[in-house]
Protein backbone atom coordinates (compact mmCIF):
# COMPACT_ATOMS: atom_id res chain seq x y z
CA UNK A 1 0.00 0.00 0.00
CA UNK A 2 1.49 3.34 -0.97
CA UNK A 3 1.44 5.70 1.93
CA UNK A 4 2.18 9.48 2.89
CA UNK A 5 1.82 11.76 5.33
CA UNK A 6 0.37 15.33 5.85
CA UNK A 7 2.26 16.14 9.40
CA UNK A 8 2.84 19.69 11.17
CA UNK A 9 1.67 21.38 14.32
CA UNK A 10 -1.88 22.66 15.68
CA UNK A 11 -3.16 25.01 12.97
CA UNK A 12 -0.32 24.51 10.97
CA UNK A 13 -2.87 24.00 7.83
CA UNK A 14 -2.86 20.22 7.68
CA UNK A 15 -6.37 19.26 6.84
CA UNK A 16 -6.86 21.74 4.51
CA UNK A 17 -3.41 20.51 2.80
CA UNK A 18 -5.09 17.19 3.05
CA UNK A 19 -8.58 17.79 1.44
CA UNK A 20 -6.65 19.48 -1.29
CA UNK A 21 -4.67 16.56 -2.16
CA UNK A 22 -7.59 14.43 -1.89
CA UNK A 23 -9.38 16.71 -4.80
CA UNK A 24 -6.41 17.17 -6.90
CA UNK A 25 -4.96 13.35 -6.84
CA UNK A 26 -8.63 11.89 -7.31
CA UNK A 27 -8.90 14.27 -10.05
CA UNK A 28 -5.91 12.65 -11.10
CA UNK A 29 -8.68 9.33 -12.12
CA UNK A 30 -5.92 7.84 -8.67
CA UNK A 31 -8.03 6.27 -6.02
CA UNK A 32 -7.47 7.82 -2.00
CA UNK A 33 -8.40 7.03 1.10
CA UNK A 34 -6.89 9.16 4.53
CA UNK A 35 -6.55 8.29 7.87
CA UNK A 36 -6.50 11.22 10.42
CA UNK A 37 -5.06 10.69 14.04
CA UNK A 38 -7.11 12.84 16.60
CA UNK A 39 -5.16 13.85 20.19
CA UNK A 40 -8.20 14.06 21.52
CA UNK A 41 -11.33 12.53 22.25
CA UNK A 42 -14.24 12.56 19.27
CA UNK A 43 -17.66 11.08 18.60
CA UNK A 44 -18.97 10.41 15.21
CA UNK A 45 -22.42 9.15 16.70
CA UNK A 46 -25.11 11.28 18.59
CA UNK A 47 -26.55 10.97 21.53
CA UNK A 48 -30.54 9.63 21.48
CA UNK A 49 -29.42 7.51 17.55
CA UNK A 50 -29.74 3.70 17.97
CA UNK A 51 -25.85 3.37 16.84
CA UNK A 52 -25.31 5.07 19.90
CA UNK A 53 -27.18 3.54 22.46
CA UNK A 54 -25.58 0.61 21.35
CA UNK A 55 -22.00 1.63 21.80
CA UNK A 56 -23.65 3.40 25.70
CA UNK A 57 -24.75 -0.66 26.77
CA UNK A 58 -21.23 -1.77 26.09
CA UNK A 59 -21.23 -2.76 22.54
CA UNK A 60 -17.61 -3.44 21.35
CA UNK A 61 -18.25 -2.90 17.87
CA UNK A 62 -20.95 -1.38 16.28
CA UNK A 63 -21.59 -1.35 12.32
CA UNK A 64 -23.85 1.07 10.66
CA UNK A 65 -25.20 0.17 7.32
CA UNK A 66 -27.02 2.11 4.42
CA UNK A 67 -26.68 1.82 0.60
CA UNK A 68 -24.48 5.17 0.60
CA UNK A 69 -22.15 4.29 3.42
CA UNK A 70 -20.35 1.82 6.02
CA UNK A 71 -19.17 3.07 9.23
CA UNK A 72 -17.25 0.71 11.47
CA UNK A 73 -16.99 2.31 15.50
CA UNK A 74 -14.86 0.03 17.93
CA UNK A 75 -14.78 0.95 21.62
CA UNK A 76 -11.69 0.66 22.91
CA UNK A 77 -12.37 0.46 26.25
CA UNK A 78 -9.20 1.26 27.83
CA UNK A 79 -7.47 -0.97 25.24
CA UNK A 80 -4.27 0.88 23.83
CA UNK A 81 -4.92 2.72 20.66
CA UNK A 82 -3.91 0.91 17.73
CA UNK A 83 -0.65 1.84 15.99
CA UNK A 84 -1.34 3.00 12.18
CA UNK A 85 -0.02 -0.43 10.75
CA UNK A 86 -2.94 -2.09 11.91
CA UNK A 87 -5.41 0.58 11.57
CA UNK A 88 -3.85 0.33 7.55
CA UNK A 89 -4.77 -3.19 7.68
CA UNK A 90 -8.34 -2.20 7.55
CA UNK A 91 -8.62 -0.30 4.56
CA UNK A 92 -9.49 -1.77 1.22
CA UNK A 93 -6.93 -1.33 -1.49
CA UNK A 94 -6.26 1.98 -3.26
CA UNK A 95 -3.83 3.89 -4.78
CA UNK A 96 -2.86 6.21 -2.14
CA UNK A 97 -3.53 6.52 1.59
CA UNK A 98 -2.81 9.72 2.75
CA UNK A 99 -2.51 10.20 6.44
CA UNK A 100 -2.70 13.26 8.57
CA UNK A 101 -1.17 13.39 12.03
CA UNK A 102 1.25 10.31 13.03
CA UNK A 103 3.99 12.99 12.57
CA UNK A 104 6.46 10.30 14.83
CA UNK A 105 5.61 7.49 12.92
CA UNK A 106 8.21 6.40 10.08
CA UNK A 107 6.56 6.81 7.04
CA UNK A 108 7.49 9.47 4.78
CA UNK A 109 5.47 13.40 4.97
CA UNK A 110 5.23 16.35 3.82
CA UNK A 111 4.94 19.26 6.99
CA UNK A 112 2.61 21.81 6.45
CA UNK A 113 3.57 25.61 8.03
CA UNK A 114 2.48 28.46 8.91
CA UNK A 115 4.63 31.13 10.69
CA UNK A 116 1.94 32.56 12.27
CA UNK A 117 1.53 29.47 14.43
CA UNK A 118 5.15 30.68 16.12
CA UNK A 119 5.51 26.67 16.01
CA UNK A 120 9.49 25.45 15.03
CA UNK A 121 9.71 23.12 11.92
CA UNK A 122 10.01 19.58 12.41
CA UNK A 123 11.77 19.03 9.30
CA UNK A 124 15.48 19.63 10.75
CA UNK A 125 15.47 16.98 12.92
CA UNK A 126 12.71 14.25 11.24
CA UNK A 127 14.52 12.77 7.97
CA UNK A 128 10.49 11.14 7.30
CA UNK A 129 9.84 14.84 6.47
CA UNK A 130 10.81 15.06 2.57
CA UNK A 131 9.51 18.30 2.06
CA UNK A 132 8.23 21.29 3.34
CA UNK A 133 4.60 22.76 2.36
CA UNK A 134 5.58 26.73 3.64
CA UNK A 135 3.24 29.78 3.89
CA UNK A 136 6.57 31.88 4.07
CA UNK A 137 10.24 31.29 1.80
CA UNK A 138 12.09 28.78 3.95
CA UNK A 139 15.92 27.74 3.25
CA UNK A 140 16.32 24.16 3.99
CA UNK A 141 17.93 20.50 2.57
CA UNK A 142 14.61 19.18 1.10
CA UNK A 143 12.38 20.39 -1.16
CA UNK A 144 9.81 23.38 0.39
CA UNK A 145 6.67 24.29 -1.84
CA UNK A 146 4.16 27.00 -1.19
CA UNK A 147 1.37 25.87 1.12
CA UNK A 148 -1.38 26.55 -1.57
CA UNK A 149 0.39 24.88 -4.36
CA UNK A 150 -1.56 22.24 -4.54
CA UNK A 151 -0.62 20.57 -7.87
CA UNK A 152 3.18 20.80 -7.38
CA UNK A 153 2.54 19.11 -3.61
CA UNK A 154 0.81 16.23 -5.49
CA UNK A 155 3.03 16.13 -8.28
CA UNK A 156 6.05 15.38 -5.56
CA UNK A 157 4.04 13.25 -3.17
CA UNK A 158 2.76 10.87 -6.36
CA UNK A 159 6.38 10.94 -8.14
CA UNK A 160 7.63 10.04 -4.52
CA UNK A 161 5.35 6.82 -4.14
CA UNK A 162 5.82 5.81 -8.01
CA UNK A 163 2.25 7.23 -9.76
Amino acid sequence: MRLYGVAGWKNAGKTGLMERLVAEITRRSFTVSTVKHAHHSFDVDHPGKDSFRHREAGAAEVLLASRNRVALMQELRDAPEPPLSELLARLRPVDLVLVEGYKRDAHPKVEAHRAATGNPLIAPEDPTIRAVASDVPLSLDRPVFDLNDTAAIADFILAEVGL
